[in-house]
C-alpha cells in the first residue's frame, strides 16, 4: 500500500517500518469500545454475496486490475498492477449500519482486505494487512493514510487463514474489528474523513487487495436501528 501520495506505492523504509512497529507497541489497547454484538438495535443481517455469482457485486475498474472470479463459494482477486477489487452497485446506507467480510492473503504482501465504505456524505477505508504486509487502520483521517494516523496498528496475518473484518458507521463514529478485536474506534466529529484517491472506484461499498491474491466470502450488511 502507497504510503503517501507523492512517494513510491507500496514502498516504506527499514526506518519508517521500525517506527511503526515502535508506535505500534507503545500502543494502549482500546479499552472502553463497545464488541460488535454489545450494542441493541441491530437488524438482520443482509447477505450480500451468495457463493455463486458476483450479483451486484462489480469488478472494479481500476486499470490494470487482476481478475475476478468465484471458486468454491469464494471471490477469489488476483493480483493486480496494482489494485484489484470488487463494488457495490445496490443501495448502501450512508450512517448507522454494519458491514463485514471475510478475507484471507491468498499470495502477496500487502493489503488483501482493503474496506472502502461511506461515511455520511464522504467515505473512508479500513486498510488490513498493507505496508509490508502488517499495518491495519483507517485511510484516511486529516489526510494521513492507516500508516500515519492514530488507527495504525501492526497485526501478522497468516497466509490463507480466514480473518473477520468488520465496520461499524454511526451517525458520530466509526469503529472496526478484526476477528472480533477492536482496531479502530474514532469519533468523527472535527475530523476530516477520506480516502485515497487509488479507491475512489471502490465508492459507496467496495473491498480491494494491493498487488496481493486474495479470498472473499461471506460478505454481508445490517442497519442499526438505534446507537
Amino acid at each position: 500500500m502507497p504510503v503517501q501520495p507523492n512517494r513510491p506505492m507500496n514502498r516504506v523504509t527499514k526506518r519508517q517500518f521500525l517506527i511503526t512497529m515502535s508506535l505500534a507497541a507503545a500502543a494502549v489497547p482500546f479499552a472502553g469500545a463497545a464488541s460488535p454484538q454489545a450494542q441493541q438495535g441491530q437488524g438482520e443481517w443482509e447477505s450480500l454475496f451468495d457463493g455463486k455469482t458476483l450479483g451486484k457485486w462489480k469488478k472494479t475498474e481500476f486499470g490494470g486490475e487482476g481478475d475476478v472470479t468465484i471458486d468454491n463459494g469464494e471471490i477469489v482477486m488476483a493480483a493486480g498492477n496494482d489494485l484489484t477489487g470488487i463494488t457495490w452497485t445496490g443501495d448502501v446506507p450512508t450512517e448507522n449500519f454494519e458491514v463485514e467480510v471475510k478475507a484471507r492473503r491468498l499470495s502477496g504482501n500487502d493489503f488483501f482486505c482493503g474496506l472502502t465504505f461511506p461515511v455520511g456524505k464522504l467515505h473512508c477505508s479500513f486498510i488490513a494487512g498493507g505496508w509490508a504486509g502488517a499495518v491495519c487502520g483507517l485511510s484516511t483521517l486529516d489526510g494521513e493514510d492507516a500508516s500515519g494516523n492514530d488507527t495504525m496498528r501492526i497485526r501478522d496475518f497468516e497466509t490463507a487463514r480466514w480473518y473477520t473484518v468488520r465496520v461499524r458507521v454511526t451517525v458520530d463514529r466509526i469503529q472496526a474489528w478484526i476477528d472480533d478485536e477492536v482496531f479502530a474506534d474514532v469519533k468523527t466529529a472535527g475530523r476530516r474523513i477520506g480516502i485515497r484517491p487509488e479507491v475512489d472506484m471502490s465508492r459507496p461499498l467496495g473491498v480491494a487487495s494491493w498487488r496481493t491474491k486474495a479470498g472473499l466470502r461471506d460478505l454481508r450488511l445490517r442497519r442499526l436501528t438505534a446507537i
